[in-house]
């Protein structure tokens, strides 16, 4: 039993003791620090439990349906995060947490799989034409977040210029671009997509072999229930702890935020990196990146005309770099449809150099 619970699978259930222990700082009106980590240790797991569920009932409702659900929820706990900080208001902490997400998986997420992947496996080989795709619909997400800040220096003191309006119809572009590539990946060109790929590899890494509809329907509402509950929490207390400890929200919506939406995600895509399954690896880390800018950012756009508080796609200037080098180094050593653990130091040395020079960025 002991044995079972730690697992590598399994390890980050041990972080479900911080739901209780964030519950209960929340209603003592505890020191905002500690609320603030102990709800991000609690939405980690719970984002691995969310992912655990929808996968597996990805897997009961069939390829086409599944995919769809397994495509539309993959992110669920990072937008739900940005869902509470954008209800508050905090547009920085909500752009710097896309950008982090997006940046997160392409360089972390992958660089932590090619490395731990290519210290086992001497050469992992990939699906080069899925790859490139991936980093090039990433490269559209680098166009959009570029085209606003550009805009926005052409027309500044300009009078009767509606860059709202900009950002709201580049999120519809960016919308029906994700609608096509999900046509693209599930239905047209799926081949690519499942080449390499033991099902039942998948399903033991996440950890959702044997479970029922029933139990994975359940584990999903509960899991998206407390991980919406954690997040207020989360939210609630950020602008406090940056404060506090010194950080800028875009700092911490860049680097902690994301960490803590993208943990759960970490595990699995090193895990099958590890089973020198590379071509599943990278499509957790570019698919949930490309997820990320194409679905997340559009729909955040969307709600916040809901919200009452519109949100435009201007992001600062190092999050724009940020993104284009990311895309810029995955889309290198994709191209040649095999790694090695090397490449996956070369991209947590960019994460690292990013996240210095975000830690470093004046308020």
């Amino acid at each position: 039993m002991l044995k079972k619970l730690l697992a590598p699978e399994n390890l980050l259930n041990l972080l479900l003791v911080f739901v209780p222990i964030a519950v209960v700082l929340e209603i003592m009106h505890a020191n905002p620090i500690a609320i603030f980590a102990a709800s991000g240790m609690a939405i980690i797991p719970l984002a691995g439990w969310m992912g655990r569920a929808t996968e597996h009932l990805s897997e009961k409702l069939g390829e086409g349906l599944g995919g769809l659900l397994n495509a539309t929820f993959g992110n669920a706990a990072e937008l739900i995060i940005a869902l509470m900080a954008l209800r508050k208001g905090l547009f920085d902490v909500v752009k710097a947490s896309l950008t982090g997400s997006i940046i997160g998986n392409v360089l972390l997420v992958l660089g932590l799989s090619v490395v731990l992947g290519g210290l086992k496996y001497p050469k992992q080989v990939f699906n080069r034409t899925a790859a490139m795709i991936g980093s090039t619909m990433l490269g559209l997400s680098a166009i959009a977040l570029v085209m606003p800040a550009v805009f926005h220096i052409i027309v500044q003191g300009k009078a009767n210029v509606k860059e709202q309006d900009l950002s709201l119809e580049i999120a519809v572009v960016l919308i029906v671009t994700y609608v096509l590539s999900l046509v693209f990946t599930l239905r047209t060109h799926s081949h690519l997509y499942t080449g390499g790929i033991d099902k039942k590899d998948e399903q033991e890494a996440i950890g959702t072999h044997g479970w029922s509809k029933g139990r994975s329907i359940g584990t999903l509402l509960a899991a998206t229930a407390l991980v919406a509950v954690m997040s207020e929490f989360l939210v609630g207390a950020v602008e406090e702890t940056s404060n506090k400890l010194g950080l800028t929200e875009i700092f911490v919506g860049v680097i902690v935020v994301a960490i803590i939406g993208n943990a759960a995600e970490h595990s699995t895509a090193v895990l099958v990196a590890l089973k020198n399954k590379m071509d599943l690896a990278l499509n957790i880390a570019i698919g949930s990146s490309m997820q990320v800018a194409l679905f997340v950012a559009p729909v955040l756009v969307f709600a916040s005309y809901l919200f009452g508080k519109p949100m435009d796609l201007l992001f600062t200037p190092l999050e724009v770099v940020a993104v284009g080098v990311s895309v810029a180094i995955v889309t290198l050593i994709a191209q040649d449809g095999e790694s090695n653990w090397m490449e996956g130091v070369l991209l947590l040395a960019v994460y690292a150099i990013l996240g210095i020079t975000f830690f470093a960025l004046p308020a």
